[in-house]
């Protein structure tokens, strides 16, 4: 089989497979470099002996995610303050119907899988999201169809003990506070920017100790409204740029000169701000660069 036939499956399913590496490892960066290095080894790989290669693909680039992920627990373990996923800038027009798709890289869920096992996580994003079979997802982990079904069984627990018990807003209701919220921060307007906020709303900033910004989320309306107050007034000083893009399946906040210094994605419920996830390490805003297309 020619090189020519490897490239051209490998780039049919890179939307797919690009969705998988990123919801395990929660990082844009890593996830171009286990593409890299799968499509290296699929590259050596007799098409002949492969019989589905999405169900291949999909195996090796899990269990390259796996090492990646395994490899930079220390890294995490050792970041100073929050550690986010890196934002994923997609097309405008990429928000599509497919809801799960959606949710499962929304910058709630990917936090929300952080707190799982990397196992855990490979499962889940494999079951849950893509539907794969439990022999491919056992093939994909190292592990027996019978310990697969029991991890599956437990990170399907854990993640719907950890949902908010009521449902996220819909993408116009997103658009529109989304909207309010950055009328209300770039004019200073203090009294329209309480009306938005939850009031138990978080917000958590990911600095890398990289940029200044609190190493601990911050919690309650007036807290986080004195945050915003304060941040937004610096950035209008440093004649920062300010503009919403589709980042995650949801409208976004960037803050830019020459280059982004920050990425703001905002969580809806009941019509109320609750999170704000404020991604400010200079490294991960280089994600934040060229659009991305995600499948499933």
């Amino acid at each position: 089989m020619s090189t020519d036939e490897h490239a051209e499956r490998f780039t049919l399913l890179r939307p797919l497979l690009f969705t998988i590496v990123y919801e395990i490892l929660g990082s844009v960066t890593e996830s171009d470099d286990v593409l890299q290095d799968s499509y290296l080894r699929w590259a050596d790989v007799d098409l002949a002996t492969v019989r589905d290669t999405k169900s291949y693909l999909a195996r090796l680039v899990t269990r390259q995610a796996l090492n990646a992920l395994r490899a930079s627990a220390r890294r995490r373990e050792d970041y100073i303050g929050s550690w986010l996923p890196e934002p994923l800038l997609l097309e405008n027009n990429d928000a599509s119907a497919d809801v799960v798709l959606a949710e499962s890289v929304s910058m709630a869920m990917l936090v929300l899988l952080e707190t799982l096992t990397p196992d855990e996580r490979a499962v889940f994003v494999l079951r849950e999201v893509f539907g794969f079979g439990y022999h491919d997802i056992a093939t994909a982990v190292g592990k027996s169809v019978a310990t697969v079904r029991q991890v599956a069984h437990r990170a399907r627990e854990h993640v719907q003990a950890r949902r908010k018990r009521f449902e996220p807003a819909d993408a116009a209701t997103t658009a529109q506070i989304t909207e309010q919220f950055m009328t209300a921060a770039a004019t200073g307007d203090l009294e329209a920017l309480l009306s938005l906020l939850a009031p138990d709303v978080t917000w958590t900033a990911d600095s890398g100790g990289k940029t200044a910004a609190s190493r601990r989320p911050v919690v309650g309306a007036q807290k986080v409204a004195l945050v915003l107050m304060r941040l937004f007034r610096l950035e209008r000083l440093a004649d920062l740029r300010i503009e919403m893009v589709n980042c995650n399946h949801t409208p976004a906040i960037v803050l830019s000169g020459e280059r982004p210094k920050g990425v703001f994605l905002i969580e809806i419920a009941d019509g109320k701000i609750t999170n704000f996830y404020a991604i400010r390490n200079p490294d991960k805003l280089l994600a934040v660069a060229a659009p991305r297309q995600i499948s499933r």
